[in-house]
């Protein structure tokens, strides 16, 4: 990867207000940076899930989300029984994008039809389908969806440390964001959460949530993907921020050529890789999971009710 030595450091920043107060709920300095380094799509395929595992064991990943409701899940629910060192949370799955590989509900269907397109399906996660998706989804049927997916993992006998998205920013509306947020207090877990609005109103609660923005490695471009990522962690900010990889390890699937497989082999690839660890030491980056969020979530809670006033931001050392 030669680009990744031809990088020039990054002139140092001084910490944002945001930054350092996340920084000091997860007891880390104003100055740290910090990457929330996150494996998305666990439970999609069992190649996916010995690739994610792999990444978290043996690469530079700290973390990973489980979608309960895929094929591929009870082989996922295995590995983390064998690995209960990888922390996993609940992707929140309301969308099925492959017509090769399909997946529905975990709840009867009679009970979610307001979550179903007019064959039955989860709608695709294009733009015309997550629209009509949120115009029709009721709450009470996203609750009892969201529950089933969360209480599948507890079935199994593991306990998850976040919950998160698949293919809806912050769950696409306020009340299901709201929603997911009374479950991840109910259930002791920490919330994916990136959107301004709704990062305001976490901060305000003396939550940690990302400072600079949100990464989605199916963006990122495959061409020289490795040297995109070491200019991405050069520059990186002091704060939280926070990268959602998905790696993989198929070659193309002949019935769905174009099922991303070449963002998945490329991002274990990078994560696996001596390169990702070396650059992360010579940059100075701390990669942290969803358990110290997990951690710092419920520290926050014991501190709050649902009628108590939001508190001041805590004093940051400087």
């Amino acid at each position: 990867m030669p680009a990744a030595d031809a990088t020039p450091a990054p002139r140092p920043q001084p910490p944002s207000a945001n930054a350092a107060t996340a920084n000091h709920l997860l007891g880390h300095p104003p100055d740290a940076r910090l990457l929330l380094l996150n494996c998305d799509d666990l439970g999609l395929t069992e190649s996916a899930n010995l690739a994610v595992i792999d990444a978290v064991r043996n690469g530079i990943a700290a973390s990973c989300s489980l979608m309960t409701p895929c094929a591929a899940a009870p082989h996922a629910l295995r590995l983390l029984h064998r690995h209960p060192e990888v922390p996993f949370g609940v992707h929140l799955t309301l969308v099925c994008e492959s017509a090769a590989r399909r997946w529905g509900p975990l709840a009867a269907r009679d009970r979610v039809p307001s979550l179903l397109d007019a064959a039955g399906e989860l709608f695709a996660p294009t733009p015309a389908g997550r629209a009509e998706l949120l115009a029709r989804a009721r709450l009470d049927e996203v609750e009892r969806e969201f529950r089933a997916q969360i209480d599948a993992v507890a079935a199994a006998g593991l306990a998850p440390t976040h919950l998160d998205f698949h293919c809806l920013a912050d769950g696409g509306r306020e009340d299901i964001l709201d929603l997911t947020l009374a479950l991840g207090a109910e259930y002791g877990l920490a919330v994916r959460v990136w959107l301004p609005t709704a990062l305001a109103r976490m901060r305000g609660r003396g939550l940690p949530v990302v400072d600079h923005g949100f990464l989605d490695s199916f963006t990122v471009p495959l061409a020289d993907k490795p040297a995109h990522y070491a200019r991405l962690l050069a520059a990186l900010p002091p704060g939280l921020t926070e990268w959602a990889l998905h790696p993989g390890l198929a070659g193309p699937n002949p019935r769905d050529p174009d099922d991303g497989w070449r963002v998945r082999r490329t991002d274990h690839a990078f994560l696996v890789s001596p390169e990702a660890r070396r650059l992360l030491t010579e940059q100075g980056i701390t990669v942290v999971g969803y358990r110290a969020l997990q951690e710092a979530w419920q520290r926050a809670r014991g501190r709050l009710t649902p009628d108590d006033p939001a508190p001041d931001p805590p004093d940051v050392p400087r």
